[in-house]
């Protein structure tokens, strides 16, 4: 990483420093991180050292040391023996992982609910909302804003199931394909085939067609994972 882009994401975490009380935890100095991660500011790859972390933010090494390894547990940096901290790189198969269980817990909270007979409409309405804010974000072409709405639909769609761990096991889930997505360049590619799909799916949720609604989104997933693989797999080569 060259020394101007250091002090790129440097000097933003320095400009977020008044969100950090006095006596911060490590979950705040975490969280800051972490949404530098997910929205691309820090980048697959960039080392993050003690020293910047310490400057830019005016906490303690302890403090610091906290906060990465929480986000090393949440599978967001990864530590390399006598090289220090960096933001994960996902290679092809960490990639294949993280869609295949992304898709059983989507397809699994569908069949769950189906099989409970009945889906909460606060939790139905979720799904429908997310998926016409990707409407909205991609007439707009607003790509980064239809990827948003995107995993809004994914992180609802699991909710279904009304269990907590899923919900967690999913925020992460999808916390991880950021790692992804932030490298990919053409946004709209990635998005725009799946808006239309995600309204239907949306619609089949509210009219309880679960099942049907379980089943599409199976062959939905499997050919996006797919595209994703294969769009990731030439970044990795370039």
């Amino acid at each position: 990483m060259t020394r101007s882009a250091a002090a790129t994401w440097t000097t933003t975490l320095a400009e977020q420093r008044g969100r950090l009380e006095v006596g911060s935890t490590s979950e705040r100095v975490a969280g800051l991180l972490r949404t530098q991660v997910l929205d691309g500011t820090l980048r697959p790859g960039v080392q993050l050292t003690e020293e910047q972390l310490v400057e830019a933010l005016g906490v303690s090494r302890n403090t610091v040391r906290e906060a990465l390894q929480r986000l090393s547990a949440q599978r967001l940096v990864e530590h390399h023996r006598h090289r220090g901290v960096f933001v994960r790189r996902l290679d092809l198969g960490d990639l294949a992982d993280l869609c295949g269980l992304r898709r059983s817990l989507e397809c699994g909270a569908l069949r769950e609910a189906a099989a409970r007979g009945s889906v909460d409409p606060g939790a139905a309405s979720a799904v429908v909302q997310a998926a016409r804010d990707g409407e909205r974000a991609a007439a707009a072409g607003d790509w980064d804003g239809a990827g948003t709405a995107n995993a809004a639909v994914h992180l609802a769609l699991a909710a279904l199931a009304r269990n907590a761990r899923i919900d967690e096991e999913m925020r992460g889930v999808v916390a991880e394909l950021r790692l992804a997505f932030v490298v990919l360049a053409d946004a709209r590619a990635m998005h725009e085939p799946y808006v239309a799909e995600n309204v239907a799916l949306a619609g089949q949720v509210a009219e309880g067609r679960l099942l049907e609604a379980a089943g599409s989104l199976d062959d939905y997933l499997r050919r996006a994972e797919a595209h994703l693989l294969e769009a990731y797999g030439q970044t990795l080569e370039d």
